[in-house]
């Protein structure tokens, strides 16, 4: 019989790229970030990545054995969550604090919703924000980087990450009083900050590689960047005394993990290219008003969370209409 005249249930056009393919590409993606934060940051990278992968993976592996569900943990989604999570924790968390980060990630954040595709917000930022809220002292617990060659086990000395430090001048003195010209620092990744916040270059190679690999399109990252710098660059120009260099607030803090890999989760973003612009724009305004009009030094989290809320409002009023499809107007 002729091929052409089976009648067969869709999808009709099938691609080799399996979503464990997908949640890899991601994890290679981050694997650059990974190795400056443990150069930077040695025995307290390894462990807060090994117990964040352990934990992340057994209340995920408990929750569907207690649900008696598929065991999904051949998927990756847990693992990308995993690192992802670690990213957004001090390099020197304490083992109960990525316990618990764990199991909001993965229970509250995900699991309770269906599991990997229902999940409305962000599983990684659900627990950051969680953290950030309950336990605010260890979260914002920031260290002294020691690179590598120096000293792979070394004593924490704390100190402020950039972000933090010129906003508490500002709130003490009403302006930034000092120096933050250290751009080779920042962009290689010489300063205090979550594992995810110190490598501005090895987030944007990671970037580059799921661009390349159509993992995620430019949609999102383009238009967050420029929603951020529509706010903050006239605000410099204006107030430079009262935010820092434009370059500046790009290369520290979370910026970057969140363009290239938090705000472009499939699962939690728009689906058409228009809402994606849509969707990255307001992550860039949100993350530039909360950075410089609030008294949070970091604004990404909350600003694509907030997003993460409104998907579900622009993929139906930007959702494409079928062939055929009369619309009703009134």
């Amino acid at each position: 019989m002729n091929d052409k005249l089976l009648v067969t249930f869709s999808p009709h056009i099938r691609d080799e790229m399996t979503t464990s393919k997908v949640m890899l590409h991601v994890v290679y993606a981050l694997l650059p970030a990974v190795a400056v934060s443990i150069y930077f940051f040695g025995a307290y990278a390894v462990k807060t990545y090994v117990l964040t992968i352990f934990f992340t993976l057994f209340f995920e592996y408990l929750f569907q054995k207690i649900r008696k569900r598929d065991i999904t943990l051949h998927d990756n989604s847990a693992l990308v969550t995993a690192i992802l999570l670690a990213m957004n924790l001090p390099p020197n968390s304490p083992w109960w604090l990525i316990a618990v980060g764990s199991f909001i990630a993965i229970i509250v954040g995900k699991q309770i919703y269906g599991g990997l595709g229902q999940n409305p917000f962000n599983p990684a930022l659900v627990a950051r924000v969680f953290l950030l809220i309950s336990w605010p002292a260890q979260m914002t617990a920031w260290i002294k980087p020691v690179p590598l060659h120096k000293s792979f086990f070394f004593d924490a000395v704390s100190t402020a990450t950039p972000l933090g430090q010129a906003k508490a001048e500002i709130i003490s003195h009403g302006k930034i009083v000092g120096e933050y010209n250290e751009l080779f620092n920042y962009i290689g990744g010489y300063m205090a900050g979550s594992l995810g916040e110190v490598a501005a270059f090895a987030i944007i190679l990671g970037g580059i590689y799921l661009l390349i690999k159509k993992i995620i399109s430019y949609h999102i990252p383009l238009s967050y960047i420029a929603g951020f710098l529509i706010i903050v660059v006239p605000y410099w120009f204006i107030y430079p005394e009262k935010t820092l260099n434009p370059i500046v607030h790009l290369t520290t803090g979370g910026l970057m993990l969140g363009v290239f890999f938090m705000a472009t989760d499939m699962v939690t973003s728009p689906v058409t290219k228009k809402g994606q612009l849509i969707f990255g724009f307001g992550c860039g305004l949100l993350t530039a008003v909360i950075r410089i009009f609030g008294s949070y030094p970091e604004g990404v989290s909350f600003a694509i969370l907030i997003m993460n809320a409104f998907v579900p409002l622009i993929d139906y009023y930007l959702r494409p209409k079928s062939f055929g499809e009369v619309v009703n107007e009134k």
